[in-house]
């Protein structure tokens, strides 16, 4: 009877997996909420081109951006041109990129977007470049050529 007694007392070796998969899932859904959320940018209407993509370098590229009221953002900080011709010296003597890419709405005047990658290439940037999207008939392209490495 003793031995019998022994072997209720043990305790049960069972895992319960419920409460790991409730934490997983909504770790899952904050994750899927906060990453549209991590795109760096002012809403703009990009023009589109032909070109190709440029190759990325390893430190992150200052992003300015001009919105179609003509208001100037560094990464997602409004700023006046004044501010931007005091601190874009400042920026690129920290040393975090020397890659500052410029984001135009497809709506601004010419004149206005050079005038600005003037400013900016007189205060020191090394490589100032315009960003466009891709037309979907060269996405199109991309896809097929992808396509055909694969086969």
């Amino acid at each position: 009877m003793s031995a019998r007694k022994q072997r209720r007392k043990q305790p049960s070796v069972c895992i319960n997996v419920a409460p790991l998969v409730e934490v997983m899932l909504v770790l899952i859904i904050i994750f899927m909420i906060t990453a549209p959320m991590l795109n760096v940018g002012v809403p703009v209407d990009l023009p589109k081109t032909e070109a190709a993509s440029l190759n990325e370098s390893k430190t992150p590229p200052i992003i300015v951006t001009i919105d179609k009221d003509s208001e100037i953002y560094v990464e997602e900080a409004n700023i006046t041109l004044q501010e931007l011709i005091q601190k874009l010296p400042l920026i690129l003597a920290n040393g975090k990129s020397d890659t500052i890419y410029v984001r135009g709405d497809k709506d601004l005047p010419y004149g206005r977007i050079m005038e600005i990658m003037g400013i900016i290439s007189s205060s020191g940037a090394c490589k100032v470049s315009l960003i466009s999207e891709a037309h979907a008939a060269q996405n199109s392209k991309i896809e097929q050529s992808s396509k055909k490495r694969r086969k």
